[in-house]
Order: C-alpha cells, then sequence, then structure tokens
C-alpha cells in the first residue's frame, strides 16, 4: 500500500486568511488518496508539531503533498519554521547525510546527499496574484514559471532526495471569480496523472 504525508502549511489570519480554501484542498486530497487505497498521514502545521513524530512520518511516506498558500512571495513564515526545523533536525537520519560533496570524490556534487530519495513530493500553491503573471516577460514575475518562482521550496524537497511531481497551483483567490468545484475537479486530475 502506497503511504502519502499531506501538510498543511498555512498560517491563519484572522479575517483574511481563515484556511477555509487551504482545508478544501486538504480535504478532497484526504478523500482522492482513501478513495484509491494509500495509507495517509497528516500534519496541520499551525496546530503543532513535534519534530520527532514528524521526521517519522517523512521517514514512513512515499509521497508528501504540501499544500500552501504564498505569503509575500514565498511559505508562511510558519512552514517555512517547519521546513527549517525538520529538514535540519533529520540531518545523519532521515532528510541528509551531508551536502553530497567529497574531498575524496570531485564527481559527488552539491545538493546529492539527500536520503529520502525514492520518494516523491507534490507542491499545491493557492495564489491571490493571477496566472498570467508567469511565463509572461512583462509580468510580475518576468518570464518565470510557476516553478521557477517557488524555486527554494522546490530545491530544499530535493535537497533531502525528493523526487518533483507537477505543481498544482490556483490562482485569483480574492481578486478573480474563483469557481472552487471547477478548480478542485483540475486538482483532482493532476493527483490522478501524479499518484495513479
Amino acid at each position: 500500500m502506497k503511504k502519502i504525508l499531506i501538510i498543511n502549511a498555512h498560517q491563519k489570519y484572522e479575517s483574511f486568511a481563515e484556511g477555509n480554501l487551504t482545508q478544501s484542498y486538504i480535504d478532497k486530497a484526504n478523500n482522492f488518496f482513501t478513495k484509491n487505497g494509500f495509507e495517509v498521514k497528516n500534519t496541520a502545521i499551525d496546530k503543532g508539531y513535534d519534530v520527532k513524530e514528524e521526521l517519522e512520518k517523512f521517514a514512513w511516506a512515499d509521497y508528501v503533498l504540501f499544500q500552501y498558500p504564498v505569503y509575500w512571495m514565498s511559505l508562511p513564515w510558519i512552514s517555512k519554521k517547519y521546513i527549517d526545523e525538520i529538514c535540519s533536525s533529520g540531518a545523519g537520519t532521515v532528510t541528509y547525510e551531508s551536502d553530497g560533496r567529497s574531498r575524496t570524490d570531485a564527481s559527488k556534487k552539491y545538493g546529492s546527499g539527500g536520503l529520502l530519495k525514492g520518494k516523491k513530493y507534490m507542491l499545491s500553491i493557492t495564489y491571490n496574484c493571477p496566472e498570467s503573471e508567469f511565463d509572461n516577460k512583462d509580468g510580475f514575475f518576468e518570464g518565470l514559471s510557476l516553478d521557477q518562482a517557488n524555486f527554494a521550496v522546490h530545491k530544499t524537497f530535493q535537497f533531502c532526495g525528493l523526487e518533483q511531481l507537477k505543481t498544482y497551483s490556483v490562482h485569483d483567490v480574492y481578486k478573480g471569480d474563483l469557481n472552487l468545484e471547477k478548480e478542485l475537479e483540475k486538482f483532482e486530475d493532476i493527483l490522478k496523472d501524479n499518484f495513479l
């Protein structure tokens, strides 16, 4: 049976970012994976966590789904704190052995010392910015793709050895006419492509 860790990386801000949209995606993911025979474990970062338990979850999981809203072009700060604590605390045991380099073997490259090799991750991201800002040289992100704009998050997981799956994103969550039902269908289609 395949095993997945679903991480709710939302950070609540009263009356501005309550977490309902993120929870809709978490609920959809839980239903999808349960229905398709996966073992599922969850972490909701803003509800608190135990570092040792989280490391056990990462060691256990075949897959990680990381669901987060983009705040100020990056992760919510509590989610960055979570990643720093988990990745650093797992050094030498779960997350990474070293940075990968060797003083005696120049062929070993930086970033190749991850211990989570053979596992995969997916980012699922909510944005207020319109999708048109990506892959657009005149857009705010100056031609960057969605994945390039989230480069640091990708590289953190990859440093620990995980392999990237296709990213999902939803846009215009405040200023657009968000059709959540339609977006959740698109999300499920990407889950099917990535995991089935």
